[in-house]
């Protein structure tokens, strides 16, 4: 048989040597690969961490941005530490309610507390878990092996929120200078009241109610604690337990050294160590009128604070000579119907994190720190986690587990601390974290809700 010659075609000759170089680049990325993957895993630890006194909104941090909080905690982060900070690889924060000027609130606050300029960050917002993002997005960036250092905080404040004249005002102002132009000031001035109603003729403030929705969250809170029959009774006790908790707290002085002092003191005003059941059940219903349970007591008030945590690799941190708190050993991020189940995010987290560690709730954790936006909104989740139609319903059975309360927020929780939306995920990182050292506990779980139906739960383990 004669075998015809085959001549290549140009553009066969171009195709074979693309699929050389593919091959080739191939092969290169096969190694790289191989190399990326045969690195020990690192091991992500908590070091410290701070925060400034969380205080009542327009009090005494009336005159301060929400930048200049989280300076201040990042100053006194690295004050308690001792650390240089040109060490830092990364800085994150999180923060709900931005000023315009310092959108950016993890890289001014850095640049003035004076970081190096070319230490990046960036500005996370996730609710009331954004400093809980954060802490795990810097987790991340370690794991990832692009830090070894990485401070993460948050911050908020109610005492000075951006509050705007009317969208139709707006749109007014921005096309004035073209009306202006075109007819001088009495042009600008027809321009503007063209069209205008009364009701244009206002201010703006923050929406408290969820966009999706149209709900606020106690009410949202409210229905919760009706299906899940938690009583008006149930969430005022729960109030005082916080209160006299976090007041016996600061009177034994468990919060020196967490607690950065503004002015020279370490007192958070918000705290009423006197609280009784007879004083609390005296507040009338503030969301759901006039047979609501919740009231401006069993709900967490507006806060203004800051925090800050610091995350690094176990190895760059025994390396610079620290002994780390606690191994953050995994978390989650879930959300729940908005519309039925808002606050119920840490039940659906704390199931997702015990089962990927095959831990048991009951018997393995020795620590809860567990955000309070209301009492009504967290002994809900205390329900749905032990009850076994909740589980049938949403987990196939398997229940997360009946939370022992006297190891659940013994230091107190936000309904007496407070709740900077911004600052509350690095402040329970960091008492659980010193928990599990002082109680001698092996396991804590941290765990908060978020509005938009976000939760988010992780796993603590203590470092000896």
């Amino acid at each position: 048989m004669i075998i015809p010659r085959l001549v290549a075609h140009p553009l066969s000759r171009a195709c074979s040597a693309t699929l050389v170089r593919f091959a080739a680049i191939s092969a290169s990325s096969k190694s790289f690969s191989t190399v990326r993957q045969s690195s020990p895993k690192k091991n992500v630890v908590v070091v410290d961490g701070v925060r400034l006194p969380f205080a009542q909104t327009s009090t005494i941090y009336s005159d301060q941005m929400a930048v200049d909080l989280q300076r201040l905690a990042f100053q006194g982060l690295i004050t308690k530490t001792a650390l240089d900070k040109s060490d830092v690889d990364y800085v994150l924060a999180g923060t709900v309610i931005q000023e315009v000027r310092t959108s950016n609130l993890a890289r001014e606050a850095a640049i003035n507390a004076g970081f190096p300029a070319t230490i990046g960050g960036h500005t996370v917002a996730m609710a009331c878990i954004s400093s809980s993002v954060a802490i795990t997005s810097a987790a991340e960036k370690i794991l990832s092996n692009h830090a070894d250092i990485v401070i993460a905080g948050g911050a908020e404040t109610f005492s000075d929120v951006p509050i705007r004249l009317t969208r139709p005002i707006r749109q007014k102002l921005i096309t004035m200078p073209k009306a202006m132009k075109k007819g001088g000031p009495l042009g600008a001035v027809r321009h503007m009241l063209k069209g205008l109603k009364m009701k244009d003729i206002s201010l703006e403030t923050p929406a408290i109610a969820n966009y999706t929705t149209g709900e606020v969250m106690g009410v949202s809170s409210d229905r919760l604690s009706a299906k899940f029959g938690v009583s008006r009774r149930d969430q005022d006790e729960f109030t005082v337990r916080s209160h006299v908790m976090a007041g016996k707290a600061h009177k034994d002085g468990w919060y020196e050294g967490e607690i950065v002092p503004y002015k020279g003191s370490t007192e958070e005003n918000g705290i009423k160590a006197d609280s009784t059941i007879e004083s609390v059940s005296k507040l009338k219903p503030a969301f759901v009128k006039p047979h609501g349970t919740h009231t401006a007591a069993n709900s967490s008030f507006l806060t203004d604070g800051a925090s800050a945590s610091l995350i690094m690799s176990e190895e760059r941190a025994l390396e610079l000579g620290f002994k780390p708190l606690a191994y953050l050993r995994d978390w989650s991020f879930k959300a729940c119907d908005p519309f039925e189940e808002l606050l119920l995010g840490p039940t659906y987290c704390s199931q997702e994190v015990l089962s990927r560690n095959n831990l048991n709730l009951e018997s393995d954790i020795g620590v809860f720190e567990i955000h309070e936006a209301f009492a009504g909104q967290i002994l809900s989740n205390l329900e749905a986690m032990k009850s076994q139609k909740f589980a049938d319903e949403k987990f196939g059975g398997k229940r997360v587990g009946e939370i022992d309360i006297d190891k659940m927020n013994t230091k107190g929780g936000s309904l007496a601390l407070g709740h900077p939306f911004g600052a509350t995920g690095s402040r329970l990182v960091t008492t659980a974290s010193r928990r599990l050292q002082l109680e001698n506990q092996r396991f804590a779980l941290v765990a908060a809700c978020a509005d938009g139906g976000l939760g988010h739960a992780c796993i603590l383990e203590r470092y000896d």
